[in-house]
């Protein structure tokens, strides 16, 4: 999962970028609305993490990019406004969740993994993809009945193959799940991935869609797949 933390005070944001990094999250920051505002519209995010009290405006104020993006991520909104109008407020405005500092990183990583199970199964927490069983909540993969155990970057890659399964997911939304900004990445990096994922998770449960991107599949592939 990509996430956009949006946070002035810079010992915070160092914190949980590097706390929901050690997570396996992929993480870019913004100081400010502005830029914020030029972070949405040139990557996609799956959550914003969104302070309100920002240099040059009110994070709320970010809300209305949202209808001009591709697709919405999920916004919770992290704020020291803890009065309960301030959060039907945010709620209203359009913020999906709404936690107030000081927060504990463990209920943040929570609320996002509750972001992800919403996403993945319409609430359900694991997902079941023939011999594959997948708990996003808990960060567990087993492969008829054994333990998988996954790399951060192998990790990040399935965390948004799992989310929409029978969605295609473009080259450009799985590079992004696996680099923020400046990380160093070459044209071979997302197939090498791909391809580890696939000894490890059973060759037939990632497919392969020519022209489009990749999808978990339940049923087995066809002999010529890749």
């Amino acid at each position: 999962m990509r996430v956009l933390l949006v946070e002035d005070d810079t010992a915070l944001r160092e914190a949980v970028c590097g706390y929901l990094r050690a997570k396996a999250f992929v993480v870019d920051a913004a100081a400010s609305v502005a830029q914020a505002s030029a972070a949405l519209h040139a990557a996609h995010y799956a959550a914003v993490l969104l302070d309100l009290h920002l240099p040059d405006g009110d994070g709320l104020a970010l809300l209305r990019e949202l209808p001009r993006l591709k697709e919405r991520p999920i916004v919770i909104v992290l704020t020291a406004r803890d009065q309960v109008s301030d959060r039907i407020h945010g709620l209203d405005a359009g913020a999906d969740d709404y936690l107030v500092k000081p927060y504990d990183p463990g209920e943040l990583l929570a609320r996002l993994r509750a972001v992800e199970r919403r996403r993945a199964s319409a609430g359900q927490p694991v997902l079941e993809l023939g011999e594959l069983h997948i708990d996003l909540s808990r960060e567990q993969v087993r492969r008829a009945g054994v333990p998988v155990v996954l790399t951060q970057k192998e990790w990040a890659l399935l965390r948004v193959l799992a989310t929409r399964s029978q969605r295609v997911h473009t080259r450009g939304s799985l590079q992004d799940a696996l680099y923020g900004w400046g990380d160093e990445s070459d044209s071979n990096t997302l197939e090498v991935f791909i391809s580890r994922l696939r000894r490890k998770l059973g060759r037939q449960h990632i497919e392969t869609v020519r022209g489009l991107g990749y999808r978990l599949a339940a049923q087995a592939l066809p002999a010529s797949e890749p």
